[in-house]
């Protein structure tokens, strides 16, 4: 019988995964600029300032993460966010930001290494 630890612990595994989808700053990207509307790879590549292979790699790992969907028309192929709900935790993100952003950029935990 699973316990309750058990199933909280996975669903917190499951919330980490979703989180760490969203830490890296290329698919976040990707996700804001299908945010409001489905779009091709290379209106994405334009929008993000990103390679098409970085694009086309990242959409890759959004579509089997279950984050971004795609259909086919004709030979282009458009991408959208394939829950709403993920478009509204980017819009709540920016509110949270904007009310915390002082205390992230000043956390030494995580700051990004830097590289000379």
């Amino acid at each position: 019988m699973i316990n309750n630890v058990s199933i909280q612990l996975r669903k917190l595994t499951l919330k980490a995964k979703l989180f760490r989808g969203l830490s890296d700053p290329t698919r976040l990207s990707i996700l804001e600029s299908l945010r409001d509307e489905e779009k091709t790879t290379s209106q994405i590549v334009i929008e993000s300032g990103h390679s098409q292979s970085n694009v086309s790699n990242h959409l890759s790992c959004l579509l089997d993460c279950g984050l971004v969907q795609n259909r086919r028309q004709g030979k282009n192929i458009f991408y959208s966010i394939i829950d709403k709900k993920v478009s509204k935790l980017l819009e709540v993100s920016d509110a949270i930001l904007s009310d915390v952003a002082k205390g992230l950029n000043e956390c030494v935990n995580y700051n990004e290494v830097k590289t000379t």
